[in-house]
């Protein structure tokens, strides 16, 4: 199969709400995620970077993908180098070193009527 996907991404949109209707219940709670695919036969090393309007960014942070596996990243469970602050715009860049594909979500649950937002992420090489 040939490789599908780019080895670079950004998603211009991010924030994770401070506030979730059900913080008892994890798949309840709001959360931004990276959905990444690795179609490739290689394991693809990828470093997200998040990008603020009023600060130096965060990051990178390591994340990897298993040969032909897909991993779903919560931006809310980020910790290394540091957690990303609630209620806060950003943006991120992710870079491999295979292509992958990258679709972002958002699920915001702060009114117990909940918005999910999904969009493919932008690809560049």
């Amino acid at each position: 199969m040939d490789p599908i996907g780019y080895r670079r991404w950004a998603i211009a949109e991010g924030f994770i709400p401070g506030e979730s209707a059900s913080d008892d219940d994890p798949a309840l709670q709001s959360h931004e995620t990276a959905c990444i695919l690795n179609a490739t036969n290689d394991d693809a090393h990828v470093a997200l970077t998040v990008f603020f309007s009023d600060r130096d960014p965060a990051g990178p942070y390591a994340i990897d993908v298993p040969a032909r596996r897909s991993v779903h990243v919560r931006f809310n469970d980020l910790t290394d180098p540091e957690p990303l602050p609630r209620d806060t715009d950003y943006a991120s860049v992710l870079e491999s070193d295979v292509p992958i594909v990258v679709q972002h979500t958002r699920l915001d649950t702060r009114r117990v009527e909940k918005a999910l937002l999904s969009t493919i992420a932008y690809a560049g090489d």
